[in-house]
C-alpha cells in the first residue's frame, strides 16, 4: 500500500523531469569538460537522445533505473500499488527504447546507454572515464554499435 496519499503521490510525480536531470547534467558537465560540444534532446532523432554528439556520431541515452526496468538493478522495483498500470507504462518504454535504439543504429549512429545507478558517488568517475573512452574509440572504430556503460 502506498504510504502517500493520493494528492501527495499526484504531487510528487508530477515533479518528476524528463529532461536536464541531474544524471544528465553530470555526464554533460563531464563531456564539455573534457572537451566534447554537444546538442541536447535533438528533436530530429527518434527517442529524443539525452545526448547527441554529431561528430562522434555517437548518441547517448541517461535512462532512470526505475523507468526504463534496469534488469538486476537494486533500485528498480515494480510499484505494489496500480502495477496494472505500471507494468504497461514501463513495458512500454522498454519496448519503445528498443525500436530507437535500432533505428539509430541502422542510421549509423553510436548508441551509448548509462543507467542512472552507475552515476552515483562510488561508480561515477569510473562511468565517466568510461563513457569518454567509448566515445573516442568510436571515432576510430565503429564495430560495436551499441554500448551499455555498465560495468
Amino acid at each position: 500500500m502506498d504510504s502517500h496519499s493520493k494528492e501527495i503521490r499526484s504531487y510528487n510525480m508530477s515533479q518528476i523531469r524528463s529532461k536536464n536531470t541531474k544524471p544528465e547534467e553530470l555526464v554533460r558537465n563531464a563531456l564539455f569538460a573534457a572537451g566534447f560540444r554537444y546538442r541536447k534532446n535533438d528533436k530530429r532523432l527518434p527517442g529524443h537522445p539525452d545526448i547527441v554528439l554529431k561528430k562522434y556520431r555517437t548518441v547517448i541515452f541517461v535512462n532512470g533505473c526505475f523507468w526504463h526496468k534496469h534488469e538486476k538493478c537494486r533500485y528498480f522495483v515494480w510499484p505494489k500499488s496500480n502495477t496494472k498500470y505500471w507494468k504497461n507504462k514501463i513495458n512500454g518504454n522498454i519496448k519503445r527504447d528498443k525500436q530507437n535504439y535500432l533505428f539509430l543504429r541502422k542510421q549509423g549512429w553510436n548508441v551509448i546507454i548509462i543507467w542512472e545507478c552507475k552515476l552515483r558517488k562510488n561508480k561515477q568517475e569510473h562511468t565517466l572515464l568510461s563513457l569518454i573512452e567509448k566515445i573516442i574509440s568510436n571515432e576510430y572504430s565503429s564495430n560495436d554499435k551499441q554500448s551499455n556503460i555498465t560495468k
